[in-house]
């Protein structure tokens, strides 16, 4: 393990950052569609990126990009901005935004499992404890939000089967993602997978003919500011502290504390929108709290 923890605490600082990028899309959503919003915050993501690599690497572009590099950073763009967040939505339209959540913290389960198999990486019987305890307590935040008569689980196997994918994508993304980058620049991946991802959904976009709800929320302007904002803290500076947590630390155990998000979002809405706690909710999250800790061990 890297002694200066480069990849767990770019991982925590990720998951930071998307809870702060998922309030905005959420809102913005909210007001016009979560499709059209995931593909202009790749648009404003390609736009930010491509000004941040100027001023940090004195290149615009990734251009001193290996062809390999190309190849899977851009199926990992594709894999997991596209056909993920796709399945990822359809699951929050059919299942509730919890079930999907938690559906999606078996990521670093299949992370782990991707990252024995194709890099080789092992984890210390620490680092399991480690997860397995974040995972749980994850599990438990989730399923204990809200009031008591919104508990009841819809089973809808279609939409279950949306949320292991978009579970799969964001694994299967990651691996990619790793494979591709090596020792190469974590941002300058980043807008690799970000270009191929533009590309991705102007395809999907031509298929389903979904220009209109594109034109409906260029048209709202308070929503296209706040996917503007979403996409500088996710696509661009969450992502990119993603690629480097992998890049420094074993994948299952950055996706683990990535994971952590449903759990940070309780003491900003306590602060801020003055939620009142709830005592699982506070119990998954020292367990959580707990199994983080541990990987940094």
């Amino acid at each position: 393990m890297n002694p200066t923890h480069t990849g767990e605490l770019s991982a925590l600082l990720t998951a930071f950052l998307w809870v702060v990028s998922g309030t905005f899309f959420e809102r913005a959503s909210k007001r016009t569609s979560s499709l059209a919003v995931s593909f202009l915050r790749m648009i404003f993501g390609l736009a930010i990126i491509s000004i941040f690599l100027w001023i940090y690497r004195g290149n615009p572009f990734a251009t001193d990009a290996s062809p390999s590099a190309w190849m899977w950073l851009s199926i990992s763009g594709v894999v997991g901005f596209v056909i993920g967040d796709v399945f990822l939505f359809e699951a929050y339209v059919r299942i509730g935004t919890r079930i999907t959540l938690l559906l999606l913290s078996l990521s670093p389960v299949l992370t782990g499992i991707l990252s024995y198999f194709i890099f080789g990486e092992t984890l210390e019987p620490l680092a399991v404890l480690g997860i397995a305890l974040t995972l749980a307590g994850i599990a438990v935040v989730i399923l204990t939000r809200g009031e008591k008569k919104n508990l009841k689980l819809r089973v809808d196997p279609y939409g279950v089967f949306c949320g292991l994918m978009g579970a799969v994508g964001q694994s299967v993304g990651l691996i990619l993602s790793k494979q591709g980058m090596r020792d190469y620049d974590p941002f300058a991946a980043t807008q690799i997978r970000i270009i191929a991802s533009v590309a991705g959904f102007v395809l999907f976009f031509l298929v389903g003919n979904h220009w209109q709800k594109l034109r409906v929320l260029l048209k709202d302007g308070q929503s296209t500011r706040m996917t503007a904002a979403g996409a500088l803290f996710g696509p661009v500076l969450g992502v990119g502290f993603s690629l480097l947590a992998i890049q420094n630390a074993p994948a299952a155990v950055a996706s683990a504390i990535m994971s952590i998000m449903p759990v940070l979002i309780i003491p900003i809405n306590w602060l801020a929108f003055r939620e009142k706690l709830k005592w699982f909710e506070v119990l998954g999250a020292m367990v959580t709290v707990v199994g983080v800790v541990l990987l940094y061990l």
